[in-house]
């Protein structure tokens, strides 16, 4: 049996064997990439000599100490030289694009793109000039050196791979055993953390999250951090649920029960500023200036982070990694009261929007597209909305002596959502504003053409949602759609009363002589009151603009059948006293016929010719 002396003797040449400081054998060649019997031989002798450490007392040999201490020195110079080898050597970035892939989407994947297609057209409405508002408005591969393997193991909606091949694990755990025994836990630490960091920075890379500070983010126009965002949401999973979960994992097979809490100091070491890099771009958009074309972004925003708390709860579980979950926690809470101001900031702008040049041929204003696109959005985002807002909007009472802001009752609305309160606020707010529009127009009947129009494009845009018209409930639908008949009742009765007027029978038959009939002069100047009124009207509204088809029909109808059988009957009754005087064509100028065509040139939105819907009796 061989001597403990004999034991240390041998133990202490091996590892002096080994010694890069003075063996260029040992500086050309890594023990680990040797064979096995190389590596265990090597391992023995640090427990060899580490035990011996253990055992000694003050009275032992002092010079046999200091020669045992230096090898130790040595071994742990070496070992330490090992370890940053092997991890080096798999510090590989993980594969991203199966993975981004593969990570499950959260519901924002399903809302509306034809909605947000449409939005995006005129997201900045709030931000342009009058005139312009008025005419625009991953596979993570493990680092191996020669076979890829892919391996995952899967909690919920966490994924953790194999970012470091079995054996080379193996490899690593005992060398840090030893490292941590023989006092050494801060040098394997920060090898540790330097080079997985620098795995982890690779990964960052290839996901697409850059190195930027929060001043850095918030310096950043609009229009790129709206494309930054929904990299940043993908990115965010991938790193929560794979990377840093495989990193912990990583963690946990080399250094876990190796006293010390050497796992969770190795994997806050690796990933504690990546994390914070991670969330610092959550946290300035959070902070950032509101805007209401910001909302839908900061809500996909804030529904990624809610979906990915508990992943980060679980990963980041430790005392020592509480602020990378507080700094979640908070960012959360920061973009739903975000979203909350950006809302009630939308309603304010729809108030006080305030271009004053009317829309040419009363036709839809862009803000009333803007808006009920806007809400139409909202209304994909209502079960988000529906948690965050909680109380009803900030609104105009009808017994207040203030005529900048509209009255809305939330008694009539009874039963109705907070969030569905605030809905039916913008709409009142909207034609609030659309009425103060209308007054600009010279000409009643464009001023009630326009509010048709608009009050109809809404009633649509909510018909056409079967979300926003749960939301704002029929009985309002129903109110906004007699608000636009009322508005076409009201264009019939500025435009038509004073035409079909020209068509009675009063003051046309002389005095005193019922006999024999009807004034000449008096019906002449009849027809040639209703030609010029009719002609006048023809040419006008044939410039203006009922967008929809049906809308447009159902007016055109409406007006034929007020016009058509008064000037029919007004025709067959004094037609002949005309036709048997002079030039009666210079009276007679339009046939019944003429006028049911000529009627159908309203509201296309195009000049006409007077007298190509004319022809002569």
């Amino acid at each position: 049996m061989e001597s403990p002396d004999n034991g240390l003797q041998k133990a202490q040449q091996i590892v002096l064997r080994w010694d890069s400081t003075v063996s260029e054998d040992a500086r050309a060649r890594m023990i680990f990439q040797s064979d096995r019997q190389e590596i265990n031989d090597y391992l023995q002798a640090v427990d060899e000599i580490q035990h011996f450490m253990e055992s000694i007392t003050v009275s032992d040999d002092d010079q046999k100490s200091q020669k045992v201490n230096s090898a130790i020195q040595i071994a742990m110079a070496r070992l330490e030289d090992e370890f940053r080898n092997i991890l080096i050597s798999h510090a590989a970035p993980i594969e991203t694009e199966s993975l981004t892939e593969s990570i499950s989407p959260i519901h924002m994947s399903s809302r509306a793109s034809s909605s947000l297609s449409e939005f995006n057209d005129s997201d900045d409405y709030f931000g342009r000039g009058e005139d312009d508002s008025v005419h625009t408005i991953g596979n993570l591969v493990r680092g191996e050196s020669s076979t890829t393997i892919t391996s995952y193991r899967s909690t919920s909606s966490i994924r953790e791979m194999d970012l470091i091949p079995s054996d080379s694990v193996y490899d690593l755990r005992c060398i840090a055993e030893r490292m941590i025994t023989a006092g050494y836990i801060r040098e394997c630490v920060q090898v540790y953390g330097s080079v997985r960091k620098s795995a982890v920075d690779s990964s960052f890379k290839k996901l697409g999250v850059e190195k930027l500070s929060i001043g850095d983010i918030q310096r950043l126009q609009w229009e790129v951090l709206n494309a930054k965002i929904g990299k940043w949401i993908r990115a965010a999973k991938v790193c929560v649920r794979v990377l840093f979960a495989s990193e912990k994992r990583l963690c946990n097979l080399i250094f876990e029960d190796l006293g010390t809490d050497a796992d969770d100091a190795c994997f806050m070491e690796t990933v504690k500023a990546p994390a914070i890099q991670l969330f610092n771009f959550a946290e300035a958009i959070s902070i950032s200036k509101r805007s209401p074309e910001k909302l839908f972004k900061i809500l996909d925003l804030h529904d990624a982070l809610l979906d990915l708390l508990p992943d980060i709860d679980a990963v980041f579980e430790s005392k020592s990694s509480e602020s990378i979950r507080v700094q979640a926690t908070e960012i959360v809470s920061r973009l739903a009261e975000a979203a909350r101001g950006m809302l009630s900031e939308f309603e304010n702008a729809v108030l006080r929007e305030p271009s004053k040049v009317p829309v040419p041929g009363g036709t839809i204003h862009p803000l009333t597209r803007y808006v009920m696109n806007y809400i139409s959005l909202i209304s994909d985002y209502k079960q988000t909305l529906g948690e965050l807002i909680v109380s009803g909007p900030t609104t105009g009472s009808r017994y207040s002596d203030d005529s900048s802001t509209p009255d809305m009752d939330v008694a009539d609305h009874e039963g109705r959502s907070p969030l569905a309160l605030h809905l039916i606020w913008i709409i009142i707010v909207l034609q609030f504003n659309l009425e103060g529009k209308s007054k600009h127009y010279k000409d009643n009947s464009l001023a009630y053409v326009f509010i048709m129009n608009n009050i109809h494009y809404i009633v649509q845009k909510i018909k056409g949602s079967p979300e926003l018209r749960e939301m704002i409930g029929d009985g309002y639908l129903k109110k906004l759609t007699g608000k636009y008949r009322q508005a076409a009742t009201k264009y019939q009765r500025a435009t038509w009363v004073g035409v079909l007027y020209c068509l009675r029978d009063e003051g046309l038959h002389m005095t005193g002589s019922f006999s024999s009939g009807v004034s000449k002069t008096a019906l002449r100047e009849r027809f040639k009151s209703f030609n010029a009124m009719f002609e006048e009207v023809h040419k006008m509204q044939a410039l203006w603009l009922i967008p929809d088809t049906q809308l447009r029909e159902e007016l055109q109808i409406s007006i034929s059948e007020r016009l058509i059988p008064a000037y029919r009957s007004f025709l067959g009754r004094f037609r002949t006293h005309i036709e048997h005087g002079r030039h009666p064509e210079n009276y007679i100028k339009y046939s019944v016929e003429d006028l049911e065509m000529a009627v159908l040139d309203f509201f296309e939105g195009n000049a006409v010719n007077q007298h190509s819907r004319r022809r002569s009796n």
